[in-house]
């Protein structure tokens, strides 16, 4: 094991991972830093008569302007095989700490360390402060859309959807709650789909109706939203696999690297496997290689073991292939 190494954690979506290798007694070491969402952060051991680990970002303007509220979740492990059998100890889940200094959140470790183990942290959230004085909110995942978002100039086009301004398109949704009136000129700007089919002799030309089959009513005015500028987070969270079916339907972009983004930041082991599977059908390989390391890399296929067979049964034969491999590749690297 080269010196770099040795100070190298890893990472993926919301967990970090640092493996220590041969700590001596009375010693101190400390990790380069790793990313996770908008901060720099540290690792560090020290192996004494009380041996502790240390997490905290790195100091910084950011740091001090928008220290990190985190949640989270810490262990020691000397595996990553099996969480269950091989967890050295596990300390409660930390709850909205406040971690503005180099002081950050301090373990106490009650129990011998070994030579070798692995600090595994999983972050269940990270809050900042309110510009305006209010309550903390979640990085998580309102600052994907807020960047393509600009309120200001897409205000006018929410009142367009909302109040039916001049609408002559309406869509209809798979399950006959009600119809949505929209816009042509919108729908051809935002996507290239709709944009050839209102250039055609095509009957929702025509007929101006759009059948939208495979998505529900709510699925489907989350997406209009989107187009026009107006979705909220918690609307983007509840619909965001059908917006990436529809991103894929309807080649738009932008709303494709969207979901993609946010459904990298809360993996976790109710929804990995279905995250690899979509990630699998529209080619979405970061999506794909974050689900891997998780399941792999980070042991979590062992804590879900059940569903995971349930998951071999159905998934397609490539996708499996790749997951085995995966595990090969690991194990045998161990």
């Amino acid at each position: 094991m080269n010196d770099d190494s040795a100070y190298r954690v890893e990472t993926t979506c919301r967990m970090a991972r640092w493996t220590i290798h041969n700590l001596a007694s009375s010693t101190y070491r400390k990790s380069d830093p790793f990313r996770i969402a908008m901060w720099n952060w540290h690792l560090s051991v020290e192996k004494n008569r009380v041996s502790c680990v240390k997490l905290y970002p790195e100091i910084s303007n950011l740091t001090r302007d928008n220290p990190p509220i985190a949640s989270f979740i810490v262990r020691l492990l000397t595996s990553v095989r099996d969480r269950k059998a091989l967890a050295i100890s596990g300390h409660p889940k930390i709850k909205e700490k406040l971690l503005n200094n180099r002081e950050g959140f301090v373990w106490e470790i009650e129990v011998p360390l070994p030579t070798k183990f692995i600090i595994d942290i999983e972050f269940l959230d990270l809050r900042t402060s309110s510009p305006n004085g209010g309550e903390p909110c979640s990085i998580w995942p309102s600052r994907f859309l807020q960047q393509r978002l600009n309120a200001t100039s897409l205000d006018s086009l929410g009142r367009m959807l909302t109040e039916g301004i001049h609408t002559d398109i309406t869509i209809n949704a798979n399950d006959c709650d009600g119809s949505i009136r929209a816009h042509r000129a919108i729908l051809a700007a935002r996507s290239p789909v709709f944009h050839s089919m209102f250039s055609h002799n095509l009957k929702e030309n025509d007929l101006s109706t759009i059948n939208i089959s495979d998505m529900s009513n709510d699925a489907c005015q989350a997406f209009l939203n989107y187009l026009y500028g107006t979705i909220k987070d918690e609307e983007f969270l509840t619909h965001r696999l059908a917006l990436l079916h529809a991103a894929d339907k309807y080649d738009i972009h932008d709303l494709r690297e969207t979901c993609h983004e946010s459904l990298l930041e809360d993996i976790d082991s109710n929804n990995v496997l279905e995250r690899l599977q979509n990630a699998y059908i529209y080619q979405l390989s970061n999506l794909k290689n974050s689900c891997m390391q998780y399941l792999v890399k980070f042991g979590k296929i062992f804590d879900i073991w059940d569903d995971f067979t349930c998951f071999l049964q159905s998934a397609d034969r490539d996708l499996i292939s790749e997951v085995f491999h995966e595990v090969l590749n690991a194990w045998t690297g161990l």
